[in-house]
């Protein structure tokens, strides 16, 4: 019984935790492997436009909300999501008109698109800040669950209760959703077929007639859609602070090179390598290690690697380590 709950304590503050995270960090790494694969350069403002796209689903279920429109038990924010994605592709594919498409057609070096992604970032976070405020918000939608402490206490008998968030279900759920349509609209379709044509060699793509305005447009399309959902399941998930977005570019980027930059299969893999990493190393493991050892060996301390508050230094060095010792990462992409 007790190995059953410290199984228990493990899947509610770890497993599950680090599942849904993980869901979020591999949609967030695949756009930004999207852009380093076909446009060529590190996006840094990835993580403001997540912020950005976020808050206009935010806005928009507050003005369902006003009207009464819901779709209970689910969270409203699902209908004001193809909001979202409307406005930051209509960012996002303006941006690329203002700023990006010249160093483009200048053939600029990366490093130029880096430093232009940077001004991005900075406008796009006074942006989001001036119109939705710095603090935290929450989409007013309530907490459900799928599965309750009291009724999985009532149900097994035991002294540990699990507890599942229609959040966290509807983060993985939708995650595997996205991850399989990209991967068919990048292996089975014509336009998919010639974003990976271009991203493998741009000369003879060109060649071939891709018309590589095209091919950019997609991309921003596609990074417009990842972001949004990324960026409203997190907010879902925990809560929706600007600032906190920019903290996740690390995590995010993190997870794009251990899984192997430009290949869209290791952000995926890497999303949840930083996951699970993240959560697993700065979890105290007192309560289970009390339900495993015998009275007399259970520990008095957290048992705890890390702190939380230094999460995002789990990511920095597992990402350093990468770089150092294998910088293609797990899947072999373009070395950084």
């Amino acid at each position: 019984m007790d190995v059953l709950n410290a199984l228990v304590v493990l899947a509610n503050y770890v497993l599950i935790p680090a599942i849904a995270y993980g869901s979020q960090l591999a949609l967030g790494a695949l756009g930004i492997t999207l852009i380093y694969g076909i446009l060529r350069f590190s996006n840094f403002a990835h993580g403001d436009t997540m912020a950005f796209g976020t808050m206009v689903v935010i806005l928009v279920t507050w003005w369902m909300q006003s009207l009464g429109i819901s779709i209970s038990p689910l969270p409203t924010a699902l209908l004001a999501l193809p909001f979202g994605i409307l406005v930051t592709v209509g960012l996002l594919l303006g941006t690329d008109r203002l700023v990006y498409r010249f160093y483009r057609r200048v053939k600029a070096a990366p490093i130029i698109l880096v430093m232009a992604s940077l001004g991005v970032m900075f406008i796009l976070n006074g942006l989001v800040r001036f119109i939705i405020g710095p603090n935290d918000q929450k989409f007013a939608d309530g907490v459900r669950f799928i599965i309750k402490v009291r009724e999985f206490k009532a149900a097994t008998g035991l002294q540990e209760g699990l507890a599942i968030k229609v959040s966290q279900g509807i983060t993985v759920v939708t995650a595997i959703i996205v991850v399989v349509a990209l991967f068919w609209f990048l292996n089975r379709t014509r336009t998919g077929k010639s974003m990976r044509a271009f991203s493998d060699n741009e000369d003879l793509a060109l060649l071939s007639g891709i018309n590589p305005e095209r091919v950019v447009t997609i991309v921003w399309i596609l990074v417009a859609i990842l972001a949004t959902i990324a960026g409203t399941l997190y907010g879902l998930d925990k809560s929706y602070k600007p600032f906190t977005y920019f903290q996740l570019l690390l995590p995010m980027f993190a997870a794009a090179i251990v899984g192997g930059l430009g290949n869209p299969l290791g952000a995926i893999a890497g999303g949840f390598v930083i996951a699970f990493s993240e959560v697993a190393i700065t979890y105290p493991f007192k309560k289970v290690l009390g339900y495993l050892l015998p009275a007399d060996l259970a520990p008095n301390s957290l048992v705890q690697l890390l702190s939380t508050d230094y999460k995002f230094a789990v990511s920095f060095s597992i990402l350093i380590l990468v770089l150092l010792f294998r910088p293609t990462g797990i899947f072999k992409g373009q070395s950084v």
